[in-house]
């Protein structure tokens, strides 16, 4: 580990305050956010993210760590630890998909540690990305090239892609927010916008920057809006192994089904794409169609089309169209 200066903020403001200036995207800025600290210390050790400042967010208002459950929807404090969403018993009965994201990633140690926020912002698991011995990665050293398409690349991403970046978003929490159509509140110097989260995180065209968040912005809130799908959903998850791994591809999906026909789809896929990816295509082949094996391959395929492999990911497209087939059958069978 190298020296770096600790500061811990009181209010929002004063948070805001000492990590803005300048026009480095955040990943890159000289001063990091940190709560639960179970990725930023990672990489940090790694040597592959060296921020100079970490402005320790943890006693910031208390309304950032509430969980608040409406008729128009869910209101999660950016601080909210995984294991509390992952128990809390309205989120369970009315928004499974959310609660299964939070019980199937990390551990119970982890999960008690991280953040909302911070597991939204979590970054890739590129091993060329982690190990900062490999000159070759333009998010670590923008311009420098991608080891990975010519490289190890079993896990990563087939949708989103280019020649920059090949990377996989590694996340679970992220492809229910995605599906179910959330929105972010933050604030920063200029104040506060709402983004809504399909737009948060950004393309491969610039693998260094990736979210649209401004220097010193401030994630406060997730928004979830209610819905007739929330209650059948469901979130699957393959992986190498049952537990403590992170999705090869997943799953998150929401349906309004009305005596078997599909009213409204939602869908978001992990562990196949290179941000959190919202199937449109999907959903679209599912609308006013009879819920069926047949139809729900139509959609897997319409979800896979413009999928790009290179060697050792190739098997992910045909995974990614049989996880979303399950899922889609499974949440149909649900009793809401």
């Amino acid at each position: 580990m190298y020296p770096f200066v600790y500061r811990r903020a009181d209010a929002v403001p004063d948070a805001i305050r000492a990590a803005a200036g300048g026009n480095l995207p955040p990943t890159s800025a000289p001063a990091q956010f940190i709560a639960g600290g179970t990725q930023l210390l990672d990489l940090m050790k790694l040597g592959s993210w060296t921020p100079q400042t970490l402005v320790d967010i943890n006693g910031l208002a208390p309304s950032l760590s509430a969980i608040e459950a409406g008729p128009k929807g869910l209101r999660l404090g950016a601080l909210v630890r995984m294991s509390q969403l992952e128990t809390h018993p309205t989120v369970i009965r009315d928004y499974p998909v959310i609660a299964q994201t939070m019980a199937l990633a990390a551990s119970q140690q982890l999960r008690n540690m991280a953040t909302l926020a911070g597991n939204i912002l979590q970054r890739t698991r590129c091993q060329y990305f982690r190990e900062a011995d490999w000159p070759a990665c333009n998010k670590r050293a923008p311009g420098s090239g991608c080891a990975a398409i010519e490289g190890l690349n079993r896990k990563h991403a087939v949708l989103g892609v280019n020649d920059n970046c090949i990377a996989s978003y590694p996340g679970d929490f992220a492809q229910a927010l995605v599906a179910l159509g959330a929105e972010i509140d933050t604030a920063g110097e200029a104040g506060a916008r709402t983004i809504p989260f399909e737009q948060l995180h950004t393309g491969p065209e610039d693998p260094a920057r990736e979210t649209v968040l401004l220097p010193g912005e401030l994630i406060t809130a997730i928004r979830v809006p209610a819905g007739p799908w929330t209650r059948r959903s469901t979130y699957l998850k393959v992986r190498d192994r049952q537990s403590y791994a992170f999705g090869l591809a997943t799953a998150a999906v929401a349906l309004d089904l009305r005596d078997g026909v599909v009213q409204e789809a939602r869908i978001g896929l992990g562990g196949v794409a290179y941000k959190p990816w919202r199937a449109h295509a999907a959903e679209a082949a599912l609308r006013g169609k009879k819920l069926d094996e047949s139809t729900a391959a139509d959609a897997a395929r319409a979800a896979f089309a413009g999928a790009k492999t290179h060697g050792e990911n190739a098997f992910k497209v045909e995974l990614g169209q049989r996880t979303l087939v399950r899922a889609l059958l499974q949440a149909g069978r649900m009793e809401v």
